[in-house]
């Protein structure tokens, strides 16, 4: 039998996690949990991904908001 990848970022492009976020908060309140320029100041996916792509611990917050969030929507 093939295993499975147990891991929840597993095939989830950084692209579906902004548009996620963005869809189930809104620019507003991501900028506000994640205060960054790119989501309080002029918001767009690609300005976002550009600035993600280039910053480490940033994208580790997204990406955390992510996991955080994708568990609460499991459990509802």
């Amino acid at each position: 039998m093939k295993e499975q990848n147990k891991d929840p970022m597993h095939g989830v492009t950084l692209k579906n996690i902004v548009e996620f976020l963005v869809a189930d908060y809104g620019w507003e309140k991501l900028g506000v949990y994640i205060k960054i320029k790119c989501f309080q100041n002029n918001p767009t996916i690609n300005s976002s991904l550009k600035f993600l792509r280039k910053t480490p611990w940033a994208r580790e917050k997204v990406e955390q908001l992510y996991r955080t969030t994708k568990k609460k929507t499991i459990w509802k």
